[in-house]
């Protein structure tokens, strides 16, 4: 079990625990999440920080952005599963990152969001984290 956390925000991974190996956590929120859905997650917030680091030079000092992605969970293939949606909104220096998970039938779904100041920690982690899919070994992040 890793545990990973800083001001405003939370992270554990334990692969023992089935079927929510995770948990993420905001101010006064936490949610757990699905190996599939951590995934999702990570690779959603992999994408959006690279976005934001390709385009932060271009951005006068005044200029907001807003960049979002959706990506399904489950079988892409399969209109039963459910999705995730993550936003990252903020200026070239800093940003804050809004999610929405919505599930697929029979399942919970959960909005949250991390500050500026957490966001950025809190998209670190998730990117020091090895895939969520190996052997059930200790995340490292």
């Amino acid at each position: 079990m890793e545990i990973c956390e800083g001001q405003g925000w939370r992270l554990v991974v334990d692969p023992s625990r089935s079927p929510y190996t995770a948990l993420i956590g905001g101010e006064g929120w936490a949610c757990e999440l699905t190996g599939a859905e951590l995934l999702a997650l990570q690779r959603a917030s992999g994408q959006l920080t690279a976005q934001h680091v390709a385009l932060a030079d271009t951005l006068m000092a005044e200029e907001a952005i807003d960049i979002e992605l959706e990506l399904p969970i489950g079988d892409p293939r399969s209109d039963a599963g459910g999705s995730l949606w993550l936003g990252l909104r903020g200026d070239r220096g800093s940003w804050s990152l809004q999610l929405v998970l919505t599930p697929e039938p029979g399942s919970r779904g959960m909005e949250g969001g991390w500050t500026a100041a957490a966001s950025a920690a809190f998209a670190a982690a998730l990117e020091r984290l090895r895939p969520t899919e190996r052997n059930g070994e200790d995340q490292d992040c």
